[in-house]
Parts: structure tokens; C-alpha cells; sequence
């Protein structure tokens, strides 16, 4: 009896694993490739002789660094390729001209070997100047080549002690290349000068400053902006509506911003070919005071005026952005003819917003508008259009497996009985 059940619980697991297997399909392997542009980011760490310091959290900031990096390599995601540079590591004299090219390649930016890295960073000993500047020429061109997001991390706790190379000029004509670099600077002393110094090298390039005292701090702030690095945040586009959609400037598939006034309408249009499938959306902000009541409208319609769908949404003051979207699949042609069709489809903006009293109207809101043209559903049955998409796989699947386990289960009872009342 107990070998029977034990069957019946392997067939049971047996038919769990299989649905999940046709539920599931396989993923790729880590460290494959995929064929989308790779992350780079280059950690630019300060080992001047000030790192000696004991002011964070009881140890030093050459400590804390070392603590925090350890945590980071750890937290890496496999898609980025990491490395790690460092400035006044090597030199310990008093020739400034010689200590101003004091800057290194501790760890090449490369897929990351975790072990390395971490071993590099264990040899490090707080030693001289401070080569910002320099630093952060030499981390640029560390991050030459590839399509994917370029980012360098600077973490330092003095200024620089390399002029007249003024590490903020350095940042701006690396921004002025337009090769997409974004510097992010940490300092690890609250110092004006360096704060100043810091907050420039980042503006410069779009990056960001941060002021940091604790190790905790030091870490939770890496891990972001590597983090941010793998998922790099589009930039959105701008353009300008039409009062009409004969006017409407044509978008492919992006995010855009643009201006509305008050009570306006905005067109946009948008090359739809058949088999794919249009998905739009709409945020309205309200940057100044508004009426308690509001709502905005976003349609789809033909080039002669009939709407296609609509989405629509209301506010009641609760919240300063309100957002709706739509989606519209265009049927595949009936006919053979291999000749492509594209519908243009007029995308309309409206918002009801109304301005207080003593509030200008001009410029308008700003909103911001999602375009996606995508591959349609395969046939006319796609159940994405109920909500589930492939998920109806997996409900059948489990249905099934729920029956057959059902039968056996019952079979099993039966049988227990049937010997039950035979003994």
C-alpha cells in the first residue's frame, strides 16, 4: 500500500514538472548573448594619502571604500561589464608633476570576475595625490567603444590637487564629445569646496552628486548607480503637436514630451502596419495650481475623423499627474499581396485642466506621450485581448494536470477502500 502511494505521488510530481516545463520556456543561459548594447561603468576610487582618515563610522574612509566595493562586486549585475580605476594609489612623494599622473587601471571594465576584483581592491593603501582630472580622462577612454550606457563613478574625499587641469573642464569636454558618458561624484567629506567641485563634475555630464558619511550610505548609492547603468533611463524627445492631425508631426515608436494649454488639443501621427499593433499613452502634469476637477483624454482616429478607441481618465486634486493610454491591434491582411499597407493613425490629446484664479496659462503642461508599434496578435483568437495573454497556456496546463490528478488521486481511494474492507 505504501509503495502505491508512493507512485502516486511521483506520477503526481512527475506531471507538476512537465506542465511547469511547457508552461516555462527555457531561459538562456547566464552570460550569454543576448544582442543588446552592453552597460559599462568604471568605479574611479580616491587612494590619496587623506583616505588614512578614521572619521567613518570608527574606521577609515580607505575602509569603508574597500567594504562598500566588496558588497558592490557582489550586487553587480551579470550584464554590465565593471572596472575599477583608481588616483593617488601608487606615488608616495612630493613631485607634483609626478604625482599628478598618479591614476591606474586596478581592474579592466570587462565581464566581472568577482574574485579578482575583489582581491585587486584588497591590495589598495592609501598613498598620495589627488589626480582628479587626469582620472577621469584616462577612466573616458576606458569606456571607448560599444553602444550601450557609459558611466563613471568617482568617490573621493578631497579636491583636486592637480590644477590648473580643472576636473570640472575636463568633465564638460567630455560631455562637449557627445559620445553619451554620465559622470556620478561622491564625496565622503561634507566640505563646501568639495561639494562644489563635486556638483560640477556631475552636472556637467547629467550625472549626480552625492554626500555620503557612512559606509551603509557609500554602498546603497554604488549599487544604484550600477543598477541605473543596466537600466538606463531614455531620455525623452521632444516635439511639437499640431492643432490638427493633417499638421501632426509623425512619431515611431519612443517617448516625447511636449507642451499643452489649457483646454487644448494636441495630433500626433503614427505609421500602423497591418499585423501590428499601436500602443500609446498619455501623462498630463499639473505644474502649477489647478482646479480641484480634471481629466485627460487620449483617441485614435482615422485620417477621416472616425475613432478607433479611446482612453480617458479623470482627477479630483488628489494628484499633480494623471495618465490614461490605448491600445489598437491592426488586423493582417485577407489578401496575397505581399505589397505592405500603413494606416496613419491620428493620436489626439485633450485635458480639461483649468487654471486658478491669478495662475498664467502659458507655457502650457507639460506632458509626455508613450509610442509603441508592435507585432500584433498571431490570429484572430489571441487571448491577450481577455487579459491573459500566454498565461491561457498555463491555465490549461494546470487544468489538465488538476484532472489526470484528480483520476489518480480517486483511483487511489477507491482502492484503499476496496482493501479496507477486504482486511
Amino acid at each position: 500500500m505504501i509503495r502505491r502511494q508512493r507512485l502516486a505521488a511521483g506520477v503526481c510530481a512527475l506531471l507538476a514538472a512537465l506542465a511547469a516545463g511547457m508552461a516555462f520556456p527555457a531561459a538562456a543561459n547566464a552570460g550569454e548573448p543576448t544582442g543588446e548594447p552592453t552597460a559599462k561603468v568604471d568605479l574611479v576610487l580616491d587612494v590619496s594619502g587623506s583616505m588614512r582618515t578614521r572619521d567613518i563610522d570608527g574606521g577609515t574612509r580607505m575602509a569603508a571604500a574597500k567594504q562598500a566595493f566588496n558588497e558592490v562586486l557582489d550586487a553587480t549585475p551579470e550584464e554590465v561589464q565593471l572596472g575599477i580605476r583608481t588616483l593617488g594609489a601608487n606615488y608616495p612623494g612630493n613631485d607634483r608633476k609626478t604625482g599628478c599622473k598618479d591614476t591606474a587601471q586596478l581592474y579592466p571594465v570587462s565581464t566581472l570576475n568577482r574574485t579578482e576584483a575583489k582581491t585587486a581592491v584588497a591590495t589598495l593603501s592609501p598613498t598620495g595625490w589627488t589626480p582628479i582630472g587626469p582620472a577621469l580622462l584616462k577612466a573616458a577612454d576606458d569606456l571607448q567603444g560599444g553602444d550601450g550606457s557609459k558611466r563613471i563613478v568617482l568617490i573621493t574625499d578631497g579636491e583636486d590637487t592637480c590644477a590648473p587641469l580643472d576636473p570640472c573642464e575636463v568633465a564638460r569636454e567630455i560631455a562637449a564629445k557627445g559620445i553619451g558618458m554620465t559622470i556620478d561624484t561622491l564625496g565622503l567629506v561634507p566640505d563646501t569646496k568639495l561639494n562644489k567641485q563635486l556638483s560640477c563634475i556631475a552636472e556637467a555630464t547629467g550625472g549626480t552628486y552625492t554626500s555620503v558619511e557612512h559606509t551603509g550610505e557609500l554602498t546603497d548609492k554604488v549599487n544604484q548607480l550600477v543598477d541605473r547603468a543596466a537600466n538606463p533611463v531614455v531620455t525623452p524627445v521632444a516635439t511639437d503637436g499640431a492643432a490638427q492631425c493633417t499638421d501632426a508631426p509623425t512619431l515611431k515608436s519612443g517617448l516625447y514630451t511636449d507642451r499643452e494649454e489649457f483646454g487644448q488639443q494636441r495630433w500626433y501621427r503614427v505609421e500602423v502596419m497591418a499585423g501590428q499593433e499601436l500602443r500609446a499613452s498619455v501623462s498630463v502634469a499639473a505644474d502649477r495650481a489647478v482646479g480641484p476637477d480634471y481629466g485627460a483624454l487620449l483617441r485614435a482616429v482615422t485620417v477621416h475623423g472616425r475613432e478607433i478607441v479611446r482612453g480617458e481618465a479623470a482627477g479630483n486634486g488628489r494628484t499633480d499627474v494623471i495618465s490614461t493610454g490605448l491600445r489598437y491591434p491592426k488586423p493582417e491582411r485577407d489578401d496575397d499581396s505581399d505589397k505592405p499597407t500603413a494606416e496613419t493613425v491620428c493620436l489626439q490629446v485633450t485635458n480639461s485642466f483649468s487654471a486658478a484664479s491669478g495662475v498664467k496659462t502659458t507655457p502650457g503642461l507639460p506632458l509626455e506621450l508613450t509610442v509603441d508599434v508592435v507585432d500584433g496578435p498571431s490570429h484572430s483568437g489571441d487571448v491577450a485581448s481577455f487579459g491573459l495573454g500566454r498565461g491561457w497556456w498555463l491555465l490549461g496546463v494546470l487544468v489538465l494536470v488538476g484532472f489526470l490528478a484528480g483520476l489518480i488521486w480517486g483511483w487511489l481511494s477507491r482502492w484503499r477502500v476496496a482493501v479496507w474492507r477486504t482486511n
